[in-house]
């Protein structure tokens, strides 16, 4: 009989470590029926399999109850978000990042490499300047956000609030109830709304070699993405291309600072840091879950998920599961060989598109700070922003 185990983030410690948690779960019910209407994924297998299965992302698939409605009350008639290919099922799923996908390919990405390396660079010197600063503010949050800016060409624009509007519409990917948030969010869905669809037609009447042009003229057999669904592709880069590429680079210098001999063997071996990120994505998972809904009955160990239920995948706890990483899952080891194998971008139809990005940031970002100065170091204590989803150092600082 299983010992009685329930999902719980609010307690003690859960912020800063959630991973004891997970272990507990993973250990005792790993497929957790939550009392809540949902179920919580913890074993690497069974997130693997869940990523894979192709089930669906769309609400509509929600069998009623208290999760269904929770979830519809709170997207309402929000409509610009919904339409980006991370909330679709084939076969508009197929389409949208058929489209998009041609103009994100491996070669653009690679080709953005002296522009990362030269915002990396301008952030370095900031940070030297400072000697003692937040690595949050100074390195980690205006990267990855210069980057897509950079990336798709936005014209000038009151990038400020761009970033404050997103930064209030990415906590729509974490459980939110209060009435004041949930407002807040459809806002910031609303201006962003607006604003994106004032920088597309700049970009119309001004078009250039960037991402948002390729974007607009993207084109498979006659098809194009509509004007709503263009919206929804940017804010979708801009809102899980940024907070997700911070929390990576935050995270990641976090353990690399709580783990001396894993520094010094970057130093020595610089070659190492493009698997270091693989390393940092699996230990500390910039984001730590996803979800599906299941559209039949879903059979998973000794249990029975109905059709329609909500899903969640812990890619936060499948990342240190010892049955597939063996005994040393809770270790950082940035030559760890199959590192890779992490889940921290999903898997199966919604793999994240911009993984290649993320781990040239990464790459870039880490590797620069850790060659760059000899004597970095936490120059106090790290703060976590408190989310369930999108966890990350809110707060970092360093010395240098």
């Amino acid at each position: 009989m299983t010992e009685a185990v329930v999902f719980n983030p609010l307690l003690p410690g859960f912020e800063a470590d959630p991973y004891q948690h997970y272990r507990e779960l993973r250990d005792l019910d790993p497929v957790h029926d939550h009392p809540l209407g949902f179920w919580f994924l913890t074993r690497y297998d069974d997130v693997a399999q869940l990523l894979r299965s192709g089930l669906s992302v769309e609400d509509r698939n929600l069998a009623a109850g208290p999760v269904a409605d929770q979830y519809r009350a709170f997207v309402g008639e929000r409509n610009t978000v919904t339409l980006s290919m991370l909330d679709r099922d084939p076969p508009d799923h197929t389409r949208l990042r058929s489209l998009v996908t041609k103009v994100f390919t491996p070669r653009a990405v690679a080709a953005l490499e002296p522009m990362v390396a030269g915002l990396v660079d301008e952030a370095l010197d900031r940070i030297a300047d400072g000697k003692q600063v937040d690595l949050v503010e100074e390195l980690a949050f205006p990267l990855p956000f210069a980057v897509i800016s950079k990336m798709l060409g936005t014209p000038p624009t009151d990038h400020v609030r761009l970033r404050e509007l997103t930064g209030t519409l990415v906590r729509s990917l974490e459980v939110v109830t209060d009435p004041e948030v949930i407002r807040a969010i459809v806002d910031a869905e609303v201006q962003l709304g607006g604003m994106t669809e004032e920088i597309i037609a700049w970009k119309r009447a001004n078009p250039a070699d960037d991402l948002l042009t390729a974007l607009i003229a993207a084109e498979e057999d006659g098809d194009k993405l509509s004007d709503d669904e263009l919206v929804a592709q940017v804010l979708l880069l801009y809102v899980a291309g940024h907070e997700t590429t911070v929390n990576l680079i935050a995270n990641g210098v976090v353990a690399l600072l709580r783990n001396p001999s894993q520094l010094a063997l970057l130093r020595s071996r610089p070659e190492l840091a493009g698997g270091a990120v693989e390393e940092f994505l699996r230990y500390d998972s910039p984001v730590q879950q996803t979800r599906r809904i299941t559209t039949a009955p879903y059979p998973l160990r000794d249990k029975e998920i109905p059709a329609g239920e909500f899903v969640i995948a812990c890619l936060g706890a499948a990342n240190r599961d010892p049955e597939f990483w063996g005994p040393s899952a809770d270790e950082l080891q940035i030559d760890r060989p199959a590192a890779h194998r992490h889940v921290s971008f999903g898997a199966g139809p919604h793999h994240c598109l911009g993984a290649a990005l993320a781990r040239l940031e990464g790459r870039l970002a880490i590797g620069g700070l850790a060659s760059r100065f000899p004597s970095l170091a936490l120059a106090g204590d790290v703060t976590w922003n408190g989310r369930l989803n999108l966890r990350g150092a809110a707060a970092v600082p360093i010395g240098v």
